[in-house]
């Protein structure tokens, strides 16, 4: 395959071993208010890699009445960080393929559905933030994840086509955006179920970012 004009990475799930640290702190926090059920699991996997509108959204028609989203939030925020105080843990092979990247001169940037401030400090807590030349969060774009919008303006915002890119992902949601803007696209699971079949959308699949990359021929 001919060389990227840049590489596009999701960040939680892909970069950063975070979505089961976030999960955990989930059912906690449905354990702390009460309201714990045996589908909490499966429930939150239905929120990776959707836009912060989407978990409200199915966070309001998921809780009982008597929950608003702001408490229920206010609540996840807290028990998260405290699932986060020992550092933000980073996905295997990721450092190393970044740091192999950043040698070869490669343009690199995230594309997130998280809000922009969260994913800078993440990053920086995770020691790789530096490796990026831009961080485009979910409050940053025109429209969130499965839309193509968030690749189509990460690329613009790079001074390339997003047709020209390699991108990764995580999540079913972020596929979508990625094929969708036109990136040659490598999905590399996380959380989701071994039965579970993979979206139709002309993706590469890996088991890590080191095998995506010897996929694509990167190295």
């Amino acid at each position: 395959m001919t060389d990227p004009a840049a590489f596009l990475f999701d960040m939680d799930g892909l970069l950063l071993d975070t979505e089961r640290l976030y999960r955990r702190a989930f059912c906690d926090t449905m354990e702390t208010l009460g309201v714990a059920r045996p589908e909490d699991v499966v429930f939150f996997n239905t929120l990776v890699g959707g836009s912060r509108t989407h978990t409200q959204r199915a966070l309001q028609a998921y809780l009982p009445k008597r929950i608003s989203f702001a408490d229920f939030e206010a609540t996840w925020d807290i028990s998260a960080k405290r699932h986060l105080a020992d550092g933000i843990p980073i996905k295997d092979t990721v450092h190393d393929v970044l740091t192999a990247l950043k040698a070869q001169g490669a343009v690199m940037a995230v594309v997130t559905s998280s809000q922009t401030h969260h994913a800078h400090e993440n990053l920086e807590r995770a020691d790789l933030l530096d490796f990026f030349k831009h961080v485009k969060g979910g409050d940053a774009v025109s429209a969130n994840k499965p839309h193509p919008a968030p690749y189509l303006e990460a690329a613009a915002d790079l001074g390339v086509s997003a047709g020209d890119c390699f991108a990764f992902e995580d999540s079913d949601k972020g596929i979508t955006a990625a094929i969708g803007a036109g990136c040659i696209a490598v999905q590399i699971p996380d959380l989701r179920p071994p039965d579970s079949p993979f979206p139709d959308l002309g993706q590469h699949i890996a088991d890590d970012l080191a095998a995506a990359m010897r996929h694509l021929g990167v190295f």
